[in-house]
């Protein structure tokens, strides 16, 4: 199996050999309150299992079903909660960009920048986030093969800077469904950067329920634990203490309260692979 470069997201290391790394928090940031309590829970079970977590939740979700969806608290905001995240549990956060424009602002905050899937082939986007010198995680968009991802390292690593991670999301499947090929992770991470499985979003069912996305959480296991044996670097997940409630994207998180059993299983196949 190859081995990747390292990629360091503040005291986290992705890649190189490493330990698998969690990429998790709430799809949205709902409100301060909700968002510190689940960063505290991660945290807890992040010191249990002795598993890094990168504390993920978007303070813009800008790619919404319908007008009429819930967006986040704006960038002002969710960047000033995001902060207070990073400075009292000790987790590294990362978070969305959708504009050139944003990506300074964001970058002054966060420790890995995440390029949407969606605008995963916007030249100027991807060389803007590259500029700041922040690692950045780069969502395979829905639409690419994933021999194409090497167009994407060359326009990312064409200012110097090498901190990439690439992710695989699923691929379209006909109307409203996504499908993982499994071969997406050995092909990709043949290019040298670290790969993350997005495991919620692979089972999101798009725009499925008319005005907003569907979901099948409970295949999320599954395809994590096949993904881990496979060999992905880290796993990213979305997570919500009661999903049937989320703002965003509730059909395809995990509920806080199995996220522990889920990092425990996935990491003794970790284990065993390392």
């Amino acid at each position: 199996m190859a081995v990747t470069r390292e990629v360091r997201i503040g005291n986290v290391t992705i890649g190189g050999g490493n330990p698998l790394v969690f990429i998790a928090g709430p799809c949205v940031i709902e409100d301060e309150a909700s968002t510190l309590y689940v960063a505290e829970r991660l945290k807890e079970y992040s010191e249990e299992l002795a598993m890094p977590i990168v504390f993920k939740s978007s303070y813009d979700k800008a790619n919404r079903t319908s007008i009429h969806s819930y967006r986040g608290p704006g960038i002002k905001e969710g960047l000033r909660i995001l902060e207070r995240v990073r400075r009292e549990f000790g987790m590294p956060v990362i978070s969305d960009v959708h504009s050139v424009e944003e990506v300074g602002i964001a970058s002054e905050v966060l420790d890995s920048i995440q390029i949407p899937a969606f605008l995963c082939r916007q030249t100027d986007l991807v060389v803007a986030a590259s500029r700041t010198g922040r690692p950045v995680n780069i969502k395979k968009g829905q639409f690419l093969a994933p021999w194409d991802v090497k167009n994407i390292i060359d326009k990312f690593t064409s200012t110097g800077n090498q901190g990439l991670m690439i992710t695989e999301r699923g691929t379209v499947f006909g109307y409203n469904n996504l499908v993982v090929d499994f071969r997406a992770f050995p092909i990709m991470r043949s290019f040298g950067y670290p790969v993350i499985f997005d495991v919620t979003h692979s089972l999101q069912l798009p725009g499925g329920m008319g005005v907003s996305s569907g979901g099948q959480s409970e295949y999320a296991p599954y395809m994590a634990r096949a993904a881990v044996a496979c060999g992905v670097d880290g796993l990213f997940m979305e997570v919500h203490p009661e999903p049937e409630k989320a703002l965003c994207d509730g059909p395809n998180m995990i509920r806080l309260s199995e996220m522990k059993e889920m990092m425990a299983t996935v990491r003794a196949i970790d284990e065993l692979l390392k």
